[in-house]
């Protein structure tokens, strides 16, 4: 058997910190590499004729405020506008 000295505190911090660096240059490169694009099911919120998320809101609201009459909410949209409407529940 061979008697083999312990590493020296100084060679223990000099191969931390060489480990340190190798990490550090390794997220370095992940990190900078290029973004990978997933391709995914589309989504109905994405699609181009989806609303937008203000409309959702107006809609939601005139809703409510129809509700509140006991009426419900009818929508036209004119000249890329969306106007709210109450009216009667049949």
């Amino acid at each position: 058997m061979r008697w083999e000295p312990r590493m020296s505190h100084a060679d223990r911090e000099a191969k931390l910190k060489c480990m340190l660096w190798v990490c550090v240059v390794v997220l370095t490169g992940c990190a900078g590499g290029p973004q990978i694009a997933y391709e995914s099911a589309s989504d109905p919120m994405q699609v181009g004729d989806a609303p937008d998320q203000g409309e959702a809101q107006a809609l939601e609201q005139a809703e409510s405020d129809c509700a509140r009459q006991g009426k419900h909410a009818e929508s036209q949209r004119i000249e890329g506008q969306t106007f709210y409407t109450c009216a009667d529940n049949d």
